[in-house]
Parts: structure tokens; sequence; C-alpha cells
């Protein structure tokens, strides 16, 4: 089948708008030197010959696949689609370091773009996770040239996210080095590792010390991934020149940003949509009920997407374009959810307090006079964590969490049934009031959803790292320990119940905390100890939600 029929194919399942007749041409592993001499290899998808808006791809996961699919799809729409392989990976030279180069490598190539007889002075970038954070580095700097951008499950930073809650995204990290080393040993051996169930990157998940889970999981050492596990403290200058964040603000092109409830990058998403719209643009937002690899997400990626190139680029007149979308859409969770449109993230909501209580009991009354419930968490045992915001897709998103609330090591609370529907959409938060035998610890909290046949199905969560220097405990030995939650937006059903879970980590989507303040990568000394979740009115334990419709529990049977 011709790359153009599959194109065609590919408009029509999409319900993309008509494409422009005519041929397309594919020109592949184009040589573009940077300024230190290094080869970028570059393919170009080009509507003929004639001059067209551009639009820029530039990724470290090879230029096939999706991405000559999404080449012809914009050459087909009369767009010029330049995919470049970022340094290091692809064919192109050099050495990939993660986010170092991406700045420079992008100005260079958009000088390059603007010599070619091709190059009509519009400029429009694409990309999906890592191939955003490219597009960050490059954007403040690509002027009025740049004319529409289309960040997807991206951020302009991302370390928070790799640090998230202090922690370390163990998870998330070293899947992302095994899936970048993969692509350099043959495809025979990598389908063998796939289809075996990929035993050495498990390993390397629970392998001590973490300097060397790399090498468990791809025989090698990667630097990148040492780098991180060293330079892990908010203030270590390395993040500095990797970090785009002070910049989002210079750019005026129009964005769309496409992400998921269960995605890894969602909060710094959203702080960059935040950012935006306080410089004064008007982002549009679609979140939905996706994973960071969800086959859904792609699709939508590719209609919003094209979609915005369209009309950003060099759309219709004004009298033929569509009506224009909402400035935000999201998808809701839940039983009687579905897609809202929004004019502006967050909407406008309540936030109510939900208060931990003696018997594992969540309701929106003060707590009483109560003693502290307590567990014990051992690091050599951790708490494992389920489904929700992770890199690989069969993995992530919405589980039932009833195996692992089981565990001794899991406080759950949870509310009466519902006497009608209760709707979150926002920011989610939780304050929680732990007394610990060690200095040292994570605290873990997840909403859940208890539906009518008490299945637990994660909402979202979050976790905080606790130290001396961060979070001193008061005079009586207690710590307030606030955490960020993923935002949400979801519908608890009549009849369904809210439950908390409170937990001392969440392994391997955040690495195990040993207890003995010993350095990320180097530690392998694991301490155990009791933790103490306090709910008196002294110390009101409380998740905080954002509701805006609820109505009040059923009364108990």
């Amino acid at each position: 089948m011709s790359g153009r029929l599959v194109a065609r194919l590919a408009a029509a399942g999409l319900r993309l708008p008509p494409t422009r007749p005519g041929p397309v041409r594919v020109t592949r592993d184009i040589p573009i030197r940077a300024r230190d001499g290094v080869v970028l290899r570059t393919d170009h998808y080009a509507p003929g010959g004639r001059a067209a808006p551009t639009v820029l791809i530039r990724t470290p996961y090879g230029r096939g696949g999706p991405l000559r699919l999404l080449g012809r799809l914009l050459a087909a729409r009369g767009r010029h689609a330049v995919i470049q392989s970022c340094r290091g990976t692809g064919g192109s030279g050099g050495t990939f370091a993660p986010l170092v180069h991406e700045r420079d490598d992008g100005v260079d190539t958009l000088d390059w773009l603007r010599r070619q007889p091709w190059w009509a002075g519009a400029l429009g970038m694409f990309g999906v996770s890592y191939q955003g954070f490219a597009q960050w580095a490059l954007a403040a700097d690509a002027g009025e040239d740049l004319r529409a951008m289309v960040a997807v499950v991206t951020a302009s930073a991302t370390r928070d996210s790799t640090y998230a809650g202090e922690s370390f995204a163990l998870d998330t990290v070293l899947t992302w080095a095994e899936l970048l080393h993969a692509q350099t040993v043959p495809w025979l051996a990598r389908q063998r590792e796939l289809k075996r169930g990929q035993p050495r990157l498990a390993a390397a998940l629970d392998h001590l010390p973490l300097a060397g889970a790399d090498r468990v999981a791809t025989g090698v050492t990667i630097p990148f991934f040492q780098e991180w596990l060293r330079h892990h403290t908010p203030e270590a200058a390395y993040w500095r020149e990797r970090v785009f964040a002070d910049r989002v603000a210079r750019v005026r092109a129009p964005v769309v940003m496409v992400t998921g409830w269960h995605d890894i990058f969602l909060p710094a998403q959203l702080d960059d949509h935040a950012t935006l719209r306080a410089a004064g643009t008007r982002p549009r937002l679609v979140i939905g009920p996706w994973t960071h690899g969800s086959p859904g997400l792609f699709v939508a990626a590719l209609r919003e997407g094209l979609t915005w190139l369209d009309v950003h680029l060099d759309g219709p007149p004004d009298d033929e374009r569509p009506p224009r979308a909402a400035p935000v859409r999201v998808h809701v969770g839940g039983p009687g959810g579905g897609w809202r449109d929004l004019p502006d993230w967050p909407p406008p909501a309540v936030e109510t307090a939900w208060h931990l209580h003696s018997g594992g009991e969540l309701a929106v009354r003060p707590p009483g006079a109560s003693t502290p419930d307590e567990f014990r968490y051992d690091p050599a045992d951790p708490t494992p964590s389920l489904g929700g915001p992770l890199l690989v897709a069969k993995r992530a998103g919405r589980v039932d969490n009833r195996q692992v609330e089981t565990r001794p090591d899991v406080l759950t609370y949870t509310s009466a049934p519902l006497a009608g529907p209760v709707e979150v959409i926002g920011p989610v938060r939780a304050e929680l009031h732990v007394r610990s035998e060690l200095p040292h610890l994570d605290v873990f909290v997840r909403l859940c959803d208890v539906d009518t046949r008490g299945r637990s199905w994660n909402v979202c969560d979050g976790l905080v790292r606790v130290t001396p220097e961060r979070l001193p405990a008061d005079a009586s030995g207690v710590l307030r320990v606030p955490v960020s939650l993923w935002p949400t937006a979801y519908r608890f059903a009549a009849g369904h119940r809210l439950r908390v879970q409170v937990a001392g980590g969440a392994h391997p989507r955040w690495a195990r905390n040993p207890g003995t303040g010993e350095p990320l990568g180097t530690a392998v000394t694991l301490r155990a100890g009791w933790r103490q979740v306090l709910h008196d009115p002294a110390h009101p334990s409380v998740l905080l939600l954002p509701i805006v419709h609820s109505a009040p529990p059923m009364p108990p049977i």
C-alpha cells in the first residue's frame, strides 16, 4: 500500500477536512550541520516544490513509524514537514544528552529552514513527549516566524516531573532510559526481551543501589541516568540549562495542549498553560481519559493538532473558518461523565475538606477526639504502585486497588455512599498530620472511587518525600505534610463512595525511601519504621477537593 493511500485513509479515519490533491515528495537523510559540526539527519515531506508553511518535528525516537504517517498527512495538507533526529539518535551525529543541545540545534535547524527556496516564513511545530521539550527549547527564539505549536503530553520543564514530590520517578526515568537504549540493539533481540516481559527492566526497578540499575536493565551505564541520580536537589545548577519554563511567557504563537488525566507530565503541562494564560495568550487545552501512551491520545493529538495548524498557519479566510472551539475541553471520568467545554482552567469550584476520621471513615464533618492510626512501612517490602501515571500504557491508568488496600502498610478512609453525584474538577491536594519513627519518610495519598460492587478505582494521587530540613516536626514530633495530587475531572456517582489511601510509598513508580537519608543513587541500607496518621481537632488530616456539583452522603444503613 502506498504512503499516499495510507495518509488518505488515515485522514478519512480521523475525520479530517479534505486534503489538497497533488504529489508528496519525500527526501530522506538530509544532513543539516549544527554550529559545532555535528550532522543532524532530517527527512523532508514536500507538497510539490512550492513555497508553503513548514512544520518542524525534532525527535529522539527515529523518523519512521507514526512520524512517516504524520509527515505525509502534513504534506498532503499543503505543509512542508521536516522531521529531524536529535543528535545521537536516528543516524544523527554526536551524543544524545537529554535537553542539553535542543535549543542550539533547534536554532541551527531553523536557520537552515530559512535559507531554503521553499521557505514561506511561517513555522509550526508538533511534538509528543520529548519532541515537545524540543519545541519549548526553541519556541522563544523562533520569533514571529513561529505561528503555531502543538504540545502533546509534554512540558517546558522536566525537573519537577523527574523528582515529583521531591522523590524520584524511578519507573518513568529507568523505563525511558531502557527504551532509548533499546533503539540501539538488534530488532530480534529486542522482540525476545519484550516477549519475555522485560525481566531485566523488572529486576532493575528493584535493584539497589540505584546507581547500578541502568546496567541491570541495559547492560551499560547510561550517563544521564547517573547524572539525574546525583543532581536531584531543587537548587541543583545542573537543571538550569535543561528547563525552559522561564521562556514560556515569551511565546506569542497560538498553542494547543493535549494531555491525559493519567499522564506523567500533566501537572507540569498545566503549569505551562497557567504561564501562557498569565502572559495574556489563549492556548487551547484538551485533557482526555488517557495515559502517556494511550492509542486514543495519539488519535486526538492528530485531530486537534492538524486542525490547529490548518487554522493558524495559512487557514481559510475568516468567513470560512470553523467556529472557534472552547479554550478548554476536558473529559470527566466516572459514570455520567463525558466531555465538557470550559471557559478556562481550572473552572470555578468550591474547595471542600473531606476529613479523615478514626475507624477508617471519610466525611465532611470535622474530626473529634481520636487516637492516631498506625502502620509500619518496610522498604525491603515496599508498598507497590498500581496503575496511575506511568510511561508504559498497559500498566498505567485506572485499576482496581482492592489488592493493595488489603496490605497492612496501607490505611484507607472511606465515605458513606453518596446520595447524589459529586463532581470534582481542578487541582486536588491533601494536608496530613503525621508522626514518624524515622525522620526520613514518604507520604503517598491516593483518591479512589468505590463502586457499588466494592471495586476501588484510582482517580488521582501524589507523593511527598519528607526530610527534617524540608518539613521539620513540631515540638510534639508531628509533621504537617502537604501533598499535591494530580489534578482531575471526575464524577462520583450516587451510591458510590470516596476513598483515600495513605501509605509510605508507591514503588517502583517512585523510588522507595530507604529511611536513612542516604544519597539517592548509593543508598543500600533499608530501615523500617512505624508511621502514625493523626485526625483530631488539633491535627485535622484532610483531602481538599474542588467540587463543582455535590450531594450529601447517604446516611449509614
